[in-house]
């Protein structure tokens, strides 16, 4: 396992930066491209790079829906687009990576859409005619093929640990997005499962629901709002993203409780810097590195095979307990 002292090394700076920029605090003044390569090299020393110099026997186009910032923000995509990387240069497959709305007329071999799309985004992929795999994002109803996460499994593997371990006031942090076109608010899926869950446990009069956009920032304002405006409050916590988690961590720490003795805590992707918080962050993993290298295999098969119908493959997931819930 890669320490904060490897990062610093190889980001080129002191461990110290390293510390304060993986726990986001805002009082560092550190530039916006100094935070992005410690982000970077923390994600990337989970693999080792494989060098290779051959000719490149294909080019896939990668279209993200998120910029660099948003990137940062939230550390998910990011996870995947170097997983996507990675494989594609393991490959020697190239890759053009572009903005959905910067689309240029280079023919590719196929398209790896990576994020939320809208019904008028989908069309304008379409008329590329080339082969498209959309990822984290459901798509076969349109007619496409489709790598998805299996939000109702985690969702019951943490609803699941929470009434094991003697939790009867449960709450969720969910996520606030929408379509970059049109501003369309995406659902949650993991809101929808969470409500199902607690539903059929009888426990949603005692349920507390707060939804913020994808960020520390966001979830640290909207928790502080909660607390102050709520004596009674929710024992046990999930957040739809660990930048949620560690956001409403911040909160509830500066608010005079404890995490986990008053609230415990479980987040959401295992982002490479949820072991390196105070305390270690509980988290459902979802293996981002792998999710982004499955991508380019499926789009591989997608190409050299054509199925009569799309596909929608869905990706278990692994509840990691840390400091951050109680037992």
């Amino acid at each position: 396992m890669a320490t904060i002292k490897d990062i610093a090394q190889k980001a080129g700076v002191s461990p110290a930066t390293v510390s304060r920029v993986l726990n986001y605090d805002m009082e560092l003044s550190v530039s916006q491209e100094t935070r992005q390569k410690i982000f970077e090299v923390a994600e990337n020393l989970n693999y080792t790079k494989h060098k290779n110099k051959k000719k490149e026997v294909m080019t896939f186009r990668l279209v993200q829906w998120y910029d660099g910032d948003e990137e940062l923000a939230d550390l998910y995509y990011l996870a995947i687009r170097l997983g996507i990387e990675k494989k594609a240069e393991e490959l020697n497959i190239g890759l053009v990576k572009e903005s959905l709305h910067h689309l240029s007329d280079q023919t590719t071999d196929g398209i790896i859409a990576l994020g939320k799309f809208e019904a008028q985004e989908i069309h304008l992929l379409s008329l590329k005619n080339e082969p498209i795999l959309f990822v984290d994002s459901d798509e076969l109803i349109h007619g496409f093929n489709s790598l998805v996460v299996d939000f109702e499994q985690s969702i019951a593997q943490v609803v699941d640990f929470f009434v094991k371990t003697n939790h009867q006031k449960i709450g969720i942090l969910s996520g606030l997005e929408y379509t970059k076109a049109n501003h369309h608010e995406i659902v949650d899926r993991r809101l929808v499962y969470f409500k199902q869950a607690l539903t059929q446990l009888k426990l949603t009069d005692q349920a507390t629901f707060l939804q913020a956009p994808f960020s520390v920032e966001e979830g640290k304002r909207v928790m502080a709002e909660y607390l102050k405006a709520h004596e009674d409050y929710p024992t046990a916590l999930f957040a739809a993203s660990d930048a949620l988690a560690i956001g409403a961590m911040q909160a509830i720490t500066e608010h005079g409780l404890s995490v986990p003795a008053d609230i415990s805590i479980i987040g959401f992707n295992d982002i490479s810097v949820a072991k390196y918080v105070s305390p270690s962050l509980s988290t459902v993993r979802v293996n981002t590195e792998w999710l982004g290298e499955l991508a380019v295999n499926t789009l591989i098969d997608l190409i050299k095979e054509e199925t009569p119908v799309p596909r929608k493959i869905t990706i278990a997931t692994e509840l990691i307990i840390r400091e951050s819930t109680r037992n």
